[in-house]
């Protein structure tokens, strides 16, 4: 595997939930895979799970792994092409990205989107700036619309808590102060799709993920109707996609109640604002898996690593 920018690379992902179950069990297995292999870890936002559990797999495999905080301790990165650069950004990511390339054999990438321009957010131009422009593999740390490592952890949590054959899982909007990005939500989409369950989607009006995206996966604008005999709700805000980037509705009577939840699993991707998101009672409840699922990071991150390094 050259890249992992999406859910859509992996191409089974029963094999990958068994792989990656199987490094969770021995994580240092492979321990000289990534030896004298570095990884240079890129953020152009805030992280805490995906920067602790994607360095983390890199140690588990041996490799060196460089963090840097873009938007803080480099210069700015300009990534237009053609650009007359007289603005506040000094380094084309043309250079930017050769020059890292030399220093790291794996580059991993984290960018937001504006929320402000569509079309540009998912050009993807950062993430697939990188792509074109580094002579070796990218992998996505979440980007302007998808998070695969995310997605794919959700993938292998679901697949060690189910105990039904096809669960039922729902994915639910809830509300929040602030506009939200649509990368987890996506990518969790996708990798539900790739699984066997039976996958509704919920949220208000208005709210629906792109279509490219949902596809035909069931969207029901009645929480409730959802929720109804569910084994797994997975929850997460996102701003409207058709107004985009607006927030729309701070309804909440949306927020996942234990009553609600019912006898479910309750899954959130962190972090999660208390008692607007989801109440206590559920959090704070064995319901809750949102713990096990931050720890499932490290061995998708791992996974996808061992790939790339086997390849290298």
């Amino acid at each position: 595997m050259k890249n992992y920018t999406s859910i859509n690379d992996i191409d089974n992902i029963n094999t990958w939930i068994k792989e990656a179950r199987e490094i969770k069990a021995n994580p240092f297995a492979n321990i000289d895979l990534g030896k004298n292999k570095t990884l240079g870890l890129l953020f152009f936002n805030s992280s805490l799970r995906t920067r602790l559990s994607t360095q983390k797999a890199a140690l588990n495999l041996g490799m060196n792994p460089i963090v840097m905080n873009v938007s803080g301790d480099a210069w700015g990165i300009e990534f237009g092409d053609g650009t007359i650069m007289n603005g506040n950004t000094a380094e084309h990511i043309k250079e930017a990205a050769a020059v890292i390339s030399q220093y790291c054999d794996v580059i991993a990438v984290r960018a937001f989107p504006s929320l402000t321009d569509k079309e540009k957010d998912e050009s993807e131009q950062v993430l697939k700036s990188f792509v074109k422009f580094a002579s070796v593999p990218i992998v996505s740390m979440e980007s302007a619309t998808g998070h695969p490592l995310q997605g794919f952890t959700d993938a292998i949590t679901i697949a060690e808590n189910s105990t039904k054959k096809r669960p039922k899982v729902v994915l639910s909007w809830a509300p929040h102060i602030k506009a939200l990005p649509h990368a987890v939500a996506n990518s969790f989409t996708q990798a539900m799709q790739k699984m066997d369950v039976e996958f509704v989607i919920t949220n208000p009006e208005g709210y629906n993920l792109s279509k490219e995206i949902t596809k035909n996966t069931p969207i029901i604008h009645n929480q409730e109707e959802a929720l109804k005999n569910a084994d797994f709700v997975y929850t997460k805000n996102w701003s409207s996609y058709d107004d985009y980037g607006k927030v729309l509705n701070t309804d909440p009577n949306w927020m996942i109640t234990k009553q609600k939840l019912g006898t479910a699993k309750f899954m959130h991707c962190l972090p999660v604002r208390r008692n607007l998101i989801v109440e206590d009672a559920v959090l704070d409840s064995e319901a809750s898996l949102v713990i096990e699922q931050s720890n499932n990071r490290t061995f998708a991150a791992q996974l996808v690593l061992s790939k790339i390094l086997k390849e290298l």
